[in-house]
């Protein structure tokens, strides 16, 4: 899973998803600079930015580094690592859950929400994959959940959650603890993997 040819396949994959994931909430990005503050649009694209997140850590497994890292390296690492792990999980869970929850209060599934689905899917899956290949530790994730509670408190506060199909907008309050809870799921389901981690 480790091999060059993986990482890079896994590589370009992700960072095509993080440029497409950009481009999707394109539209949202716009409203949310012309009606919110300006730095409210950092935790606007949630997907795309855990996609981001897992192709930089990526590079940290593509060109380990030689020698004896700094504290500051190591820091850094741990912390994006948690964040791509975690946010990958986290975002891929929630968008599988509310495709289906849409779709089974009338959305109209399209081809889209079937890649949707499928690309969302991997996110989770290859978070939890490669945490053991990873460096980061306990205290890195809480920072991670910490950062993930944080875009939840701003989503159903501010009014910046992902756009949701019109069949769910009587159901906020319920997203919006679900979207909480699983923010605490992922950090135990994170803790569990980190047991099987080879590094």
């Amino acid at each position: 899973m480790t091999s060059r040819t993986m990482l890079w396949l896994l590589f370009v994959v992700n960072a095509a998803g993080t440029v497409y994931g950009y481009i999707w909430y394109g539209k949202q990005i716009e409203y949310t600079m012309n009606h919110n503050p300006l730095w409210q649009v950092v935790f606007v694209p949630d997907s795309p930015t855990a996609s981001l997140f897992f192709t930089i850590a990526l590079l940290f497994l593509l060109f380990p580094k030689k020698g004896t890292p700094s504290a500051a390296y190591i820091g850094v690492r741990s912390i994006i690592e948690a964040l791509a792990v975690l946010t990958s999980f986290k975002y891929g869970i929630w968008a599988v859950t509310m495709i289906a929850a849409g779709g089974a209060q009338g959305d109209p599934i399209v081809w889209q929400h079937y890649m949707l689905v499928v690309s969302h899917l991997g996110m989770a899956v290859e978070g939890l994959l490669f945490v053991r290949f990873m460096i980061f530790g306990r205290t890195a994730a809480i920072i991670a959940l910490m950062w993930m509670l944080l875009n939840d408190m701003l989503d159903y506060s501010a009014g910046i959650f992902p756009w949701l199909p019109s069949e769910l907008d009587d159901d906020l309050d319920a997203i919006r603890n679900f979207t909480i809870g699983l923010s605490i799921i992922t950090l135990l389901v994170t803790n569990l993997t980190l047991k099987f981690r080879k590094v």
